[in-house]
């Protein structure tokens, strides 16, 4: 009894030690990480107190920063667990915190044409961008990213799916850099439509909401055009992000059909359901369903949401530093075109939208 006590407490010490012998090895690139995500983090904070508004957010500058660090310095040995960690885990982790900022209420409180309306967009540009990526030659998860990117939310959108159907680093940067870059002249372009098309405020409202990426950037598009259209905006494109949730469950039972393309994939061997469906998707799920259950307490909606968004710019950071911006500008050209033309694409449906419910 003694041995088997002495056993037990001599296996007990050990997890420990095991446990800080499989972080040990992370640490160094995890902290390069951080260091990045502090940078940007500091930029844009810079950023909205000259402006008022992130038109550049920390997500995308951690990019940046990363890409010119690994410009100038190639990570060694012992920093590339921690940032491929950073790029792959926290990513996961962040996705599934997302969940909890998600209400489901906001679908009802829509109204049936306008929820339809949306998610028929969604639908129609993520086909469409698809179907015009692959005519200009991108592989088909690079394809997927530039589709979800223009239909959902851009970049979160981008780092959502990524993981989902196993895309490499360097299709989510490129996709997420150029996208960002549109994303901004969006922001800036977007009110000449006002006058080009005679849009009223409701329906620029509407338009802002269905085709630009992030919510901070609606708020940029709108605020300067009246209340009315920032209220309108914000209300679209919150049910708009409600849809990364059923597209990325969508794209886990369409990933392990994808062809293999540049470096090996695993393919679609393991069939089972956590094979077909990721564990963070669950999470993502759980976590929307319980918040729209009201069993996430609103208090505690803020500081979940702040977490998910500093992991998603800490795993965005290690992207950044795990590409090679040579390989960036080889397919530069073909990712402007096939961004642009989504975005074209984007414009077109929700104009249509707009025309077609008559929205005042």
């Amino acid at each position: 009894m003694t041995a088997k006590g002495t056993l037990t407490a001599t296996e007990g010490a050990a997890q420990p030690r095991m446990a800080a012998g499989r972080i040990a090895p992370l640490l160094p690139g995890i902290l390069v990480c951080l260091a990045v995500t502090l940078a940007a983090l500091a930029v844009q904070a810079i950023e909205e107190r000259a402006t008022g508004h992130p038109y550049v957010e920390a997500l995308v500058i951690a990019i940046m920063l990363g890409i010119a660090l690994r410009t100038v310095w190639s990570p060694g040995e012992r920093f590339r667990a921690g940032i491929a960690f950073s790029a792959k885990q926290v990513l996961e982790l962040a996705v599934t915190l997302l969940g909890a900022s998600l209400s489901l209420g906001a679908i009802v409180a829509s109204g049936p044409s306008l929820l339809a309306g949306i998610v028929a967009t969604v639908v129609l540009t993520i086909v469409a961008s698809y179907a015009i990526c692959r005519v200009l030659g991108l592989p088909s998860r690079m394809a997927i990213l530039v589709a979800c990117g223009n239909a959902i939310c851009g970049n979160s959108a981008i780092a959502a799916v990524a993981p989902v159907i196993g895309a490499d680093g360097k299709d989510v940067v490129a996709a997420i850099a150029f996208t960002a870059v549109l994303g901004v002249l969006m922001v800036l372009g977007l009110p000449l439509f006002i006058p080009l098309v005679g849009l009223s405020e409701h329906q620029y409202g509407t338009l802002a909401g269905l085709t630009v990426y992030a919510v901070p950037q609606v708020l940029a598009a709108t605020v300067p055009v009246g209340i009315l259209a920032t209220q309108v905006g914000t209300l679209v494109k919150l049910v708009r992000v409600l849809m990364l949730g059923p597209v990325v469950v969508a794209f886990s039972f369409i990933a392990p059909h994808l062809p293999a393309e540049g470096a090996s994939r695993a393919g679609p061997g393991r069939l089972g359901f956590f094979a077909l469906v990721p564990w963070f998707i669950l999470g993502f799920l759980a976590l929307a369903t319980l918040r729209s259950l009201g069993l996430v307490p609103e208090a505690a909606t803020p500081p979940i949401a702040q977490a998910a968004g500093l992991l998603t710019v800490v795993s965005m950071a290690a992207l950044g530093l795990g590409v090679d911006v040579r390989v960036l500008a080889r397919v530069g050209g073909r990712v402007t075109l096939a961004v642009t033309g989504s975005l074209v694409v984007l414009l077109a449906v929700s104009l249509s939208l707009i025309w077609t419910l008559k929205i005042p």
